[in-house]
């Protein structure tokens, strides 16, 4: 899959976005570089089909303005207010609640099943705000491509919990060696890590 943005541009403010073009595609993370504390959730939205810009264009493997199609196969992950768990929902509630919403068992067994398999075992009984940084991305991440359909993540400042960029960035760019197009959405601090310099940078299998 390939999903464009060209020339978005959405809103006044600090939530103004302002020309922003990117590339998201099968098999590669991207980078896309945006400050201030509401930026971040606009672009999301509007990459993810559920909010539409003021101009540009976004399309979905050639196909412009492909709302429907962008929303069910993109998943917005972890945007602040908008998709972001509740900071006191322990990471079993959250891993049961995605599973249901994936159509799949979500009882106890089904939910300490998932996080074994996971590696998160051990954060089963902790409130998601609590996990670290990259145990909580590893398990949005993982829990959002459960979804039929979904082949695009997109995922928002990560880098509001804290923790090494390249702990996060590692995490992306494995789930895009197995064919899903991932972006993340983040600021100057973190291009800076990354050794980012464009607009958006993209990493291959």
């Amino acid at each position: 899959m390939k999903l464009t943005l060209e020339n978005v541009i959405k809103g006044e403010g600090h939530g103004a976005v302002d020309a922003v073009t990117a590339t998201i595609e099968s098999g590669f993370v991207s980078f896309i570089n945006a400050e201030t504390q509401q930026r971040p959730t606009v672009i999301g939205l509007i990459a993810s089909g559920r909010m539409r810009p003021a101009s540009g264009l976004v399309t979905l493997d050639g196909v412009p303005s492909d709302w429907g199609n962008i929303r069910r196969r993109v998943a917005l992950v972890d945007a602040p207010v908008v998709s972001e768990p509740a900071p006191n929902v322990t990471v079993a509630g959250v891993t049961a609640e995605e599973l249901m919403f994936a159509g799949l068992p979500s009882n106890r067994r089904a939910v300490r099943r998932r996080l074994t398999a996971l590696g998160l075992g051990a954060y089963s009984s902790d409130s998601i705000a609590t996990v670290p940084p990259s145990a909580r991305i590893h398990l949005l991440t993982e829990l959002a491509i459960l979804r039929d359909d979904v082949d695009c993540l997109i995922v928002v400042s990560p880098d509001r919990h804290g923790g090494h960029p390249d702990e996060w960035w590692d995490i992306l760019t494995e789930l895009a060696s197995r064919g899903l197009a991932i972006a993340a959405i983040a600021g100057d601090a973190s291009a800076t890590a990354l050794g980012v310099t464009a607009h958006i940078e993209s990493e291959t299998k």
